[in-house]
């Protein structure tokens, strides 16, 4: 989340620069898709190609309050800030990976994303609960060792990526009840 980088190397150099759309936060209450310059690809960086970014309350929050305690957004950001994607491109930080997930957060707390958190991070890594979603939960450990993970059940809404799409999907979010994750597809 964030403005994001706007100005590029590339730009500069009068190279390409590639564009995505995303969701911009312009004004309060107001949503624009625009596109977003994307940085060139740095020696230790990951280009990951979005499949579905989602959404949650503190999207809603900054929609209807242009703010977050002592953050205040002052000028046009992009919001929405859990994806799913592909790595694309990638140059010296290839190298140094070569692992599994040694450690998970997990930011919501419900069984749903403590289970997933536990499933997905490789034996003997660390898995931190850091939302408290549940007083009491009820974990599958027995799927956790045998490492078969289900994502499906935390997408509650999906929506595709047009600006009428966009607003919907704010909209249940918003009114909370059922939806645990809004996630669109792109």
């Amino acid at each position: 989340m964030g403005k994001g980088a706007q100005g590029s190397d590339a730009a500069a150099a009068g190279g390409e620069v590639e564009e995505n759309m995303a969701a911009w936060l312009v004004a309060k209450n107001t949503l624009k898709i625009m596109p977003f310059k994307l940085p060139p690809v740095g020696p230790y960086d990951v280009r990951v190609r979005m499949k579905a970014v989602g959404i949650c309350g503190s999207d809603v929050h900054y929609l209807r309050e242009m703010r977050i305690a002592h953050f205040v957004v002052k000028e046009p950001m992009v919001i929405g800030h859990e994806c799913a994607g592909v790595v694309e491109e990638v140059e010296r930080i290839r190298a140094a990976m070569g692992s599994d997930i040694d450690v998970s957060l997990d930011c919501a707390g419900f069984s749903k994303t403590m289970s997933t958190a536990l499933e997905s991070t490789r034996p003997g890594g660390k898995v931190c609960l850091v939302g408290m979603g549940h007083n009491e939960m009820t974990l599958p450990l027995t799927a956790a060792a045998a490492r078969e993970v289900d994502v499906k059940p935390l997408i509650t809404h999906r929506f595709g990526f047009s600006q009428r799409d966009v607003e919907e999907a704010f909209e249940v979010s918003a009114r909370g009840r059922d939806a645990i994750k809004v996630m669109f597809n792109l």
